[in-house]
């Protein structure tokens, strides 16, 4: 049974500073935690969000049914990453539509909302928002930073920027950076809302509409990313809509995966931000950090101190297994410590939010190693 999760909100006067030059005051980043912290502030777990995701990743919300967090199948009492061991925190991150500041929010100049004025922010700016977040809580260092898919590029980020701030990163259906298919994916999808006539260069705010058909368009594209050809021909197949009967029509839906796309584009253009979509798929492009060192991924690793798991599914095309084996191959190079799993799932990438057994197992054995090294080093500390 989920635990009643609490979202809290931390305001920072202070510029943060941007990786694409310039800066951003005055914002709020939106978070929750779970679990209480220990007496030496050793056992705290930073979870990061993927791109529709937020800081509700485990609990219900009281008196909200389906409220459930994005990951609660993984965090809370008992569960892999377990609350009764470990303090976890879920932030939102700048530029997000779900509490934190973004274009959805005013300019602490102008007091207009930002709308397309938001900067563009990248993963490693969320990442020293999160510290900042953390300098906050009185955390020092954190057990383990934990996400997957853009968040776990995140938690790849943690242990270049901050490499002693953390003693784990865990790593799940991630990447080193993007492939040309998948930034072309994203171009699409971007494409899709920028020439929605509802956009209005992103200032639509001001005209009282939402480019939604271009976020539904954006959301069946990244749809059809997510699942696994196996996973959709088993879920819909060739089933028509309704009846045995073909209405030989080019606009009408027939088939069943047609019609369960447009749904889930309908339901995510009614919640999330046009802007804040073109804002997390080009933090997820720009994302490379072998860039600075001449695409060198072991010179760009080496100076991670962390412990790693990293875990790939097999039928992740999105994130495929061989993009977490060139993370192994160069964590090792750097004689860190590494464990690796590739899980034999169907699920396509959603798989990394999903209930494989194996899967589950990998991750509540690692994380019992970290409690069992927290608590033993409190002790040797006391």
């Amino acid at each position: 049974m989920s635990f009643i999760a609490t979202p809290q909100t931390m305001h920072f006067d202070e510029p943060l500073p941007l990786q694409g030059g310039g800066s951003i005051r005055d914002y709020d980043l939106a978070y929750e935690t779970y679990g209480q912290l220990n007496a030496d502030r050793s056992n705290a777990v930073l979870v990061c969000h993927a791109l529709n995701a937020s800081h509700h990743v485990a609990g219900v919300y009281e008196g909200q049914a389906k409220s459930e967090g994005w990951w609660d199948n993984m965090i809370g009492p008992g569960k892999p990453v377990d609350t009764n061991r470990f303090f976890v925190i879920g932030v939102n991150n700048l530029g997000s539509c779900f509490g934190s500041t973004g274009p959805m929010h005013a300019h602490p100049d102008t007091g207009k909302i930002y709308g397309a004025d938001f900067p563009v922010v990248t993963v490693e700016d969320w990442v020293d928002a999160q510290a900042r977040l953390l300098d906050r809580l009185g955390i020092g260092q954190l057990a383990a930073v934990l996400g997957g898919s853009l968040g776990g590029m995140q938690a790849l980020s943690w242990s270049l920027r901050h490499p002693d701030r953390m003693r784990h990163a865990v790593v799940v259906a991630s990447a080193p950076n993007l492939n040309a298919e998948n930034i072309a994916f994203n171009e699409v999808a971007r494409r899709a809302i920028v020439t929605d006539p509802d956009f209005h260069g992103g200032h639509f705010y001001e005209h009282g509409v939402v480019p939604a058909r271009g976020l539904r368009i954006a959301r069946m594209i990244g749809h059809i990313t997510y699942l696994s050809d196996d996973v959709m021909n088993q879920k819909f197949g060739r089933q028509l809509r309704e009846g045995l009967d073909l209405k030989y029509s080019t606009q009408d839906v027939e088939f069943q995966i047609e019609s369960y796309l447009r749904y889930q584009g309908e339901k995510f253009s009614s919640y999330f931000d046009a802007n804040t979509y073109l804002l997390i798929t080009r933090a997820l492009d720009y994302f490379d950090p072998a860039r600075a060192h001449g695409g060198d991924l072991t010179r760009a690793l080496s100076v991670a101190k962390a412990g790693f798991l990293l875990v790939s599914f097999t039928t992740d095309w999105r994130f495929a297994p061989a993009r977490s084996r060139e993370l192994v191959k160069s964590l090792l190079e750097n004689n860190r410590d590494v464990s690796y799993a590739e899980i034999d799932a169907p699920h396509g990438h959603d798989a990394f939010l999903l209930d494989d057994p194996r899967y589950m197992k990998v991750m509540r054995s690692y994380f019992d190693n970290i409690a069992q090294e927290t608590t033993t080093a409190a002790k040797e500390a006391a």
